[in-house]
This record gives C-alpha cells, sequence and structure tokens, in this order.
C-alpha cells in the first residue's frame, strides 16, 4: 500500500527540482520534512508542501501511521515550456524557455 502525491505545472525547472528530491529520497518522512525545511532551494517549498499532501493522503485515505512512513519513491518530469521572447540589441530577440515540472511523492509503512 502506498500513498501518492501530485503537483502537476510547477513554475520551476525539472533539473532545479531533481537536486532537492534526491536528498529525501527513501528517507523517513520527519527526516525528509527537516532536510527540506533547512536547505536554500527555491524547490524545497513546493515540495515541502506536497510532502505535507502525502502524508496527509496517507493518514486519511489509506489508514497508515505517520511514524513508520518514508519516500518511497519521488521523480520530476518535465511538463509544458512556456516560450517567451526576449529583446535584445539591433531589433533582434532571443528566445526564452520557462520550463514546468510535474512531481510524484510516493510513501509507504515500514515492516
Amino acid at each position: 500500500m502506498e500513498a501518492r502525491a501530485y503537483l502537476k505545472y510547477a513554475r520551476i525547472a525539472p533539473r532545479k527540482v531533481q537536486i532537492v528530491l534526491d536528498l529525501i529520497r527513501n528517507k523517513p518522512v520527519d527526516q525528509a520534512m527537516a532536510i527540506l525545511k533547512h536547505t536554500p532551494k527555491a524547490a524545497c517549498e513546493p515540495l515541502e508542501k506536497l510532502l505535507k499532501s502525502a502524508i496527509a493522503n496517507a493518514e486519511n485515505n489509506h489508514n497508515m501511521d505517520k511514524n513508520n512512513l518514508y519516500v518511497a519513491e519521488c521523480f520530476v518530469a518535465p511538463g509544458p515550456v512556456l516560450k517567451r521572447m526576449r529583446p535584445r540589441a539591433q531589433g533582434r530577440a532571443f528566445r526564452v524557455l520557462k520550463r514546468t515540472s510535474h512531481i510524484t511523492i510516493a510513501l509507504k509503512e515500514r515492516d
């Protein structure tokens, strides 16, 4: 049995999120929450909110014990890319790619 939480269309690049997800993978939820709270990365704020959501899903929907939960699976997939133009010298324009992410966290109970 596992509890999942998804965050779709997060306005942060997937490679920035992947760095933080590697820190919390296979950690107990209380330790993962502490890591997210004290890591100075932009991805920590939405990931902390997503982890809280996954914990709530586990407790309320699957009757799991919060003390035995750990981050079994967490990954990020690229979402759609917003393409914008940036004005440059002599009437030119450069393309700016604003990347989005789809983030998934799955929690399981330790035996």
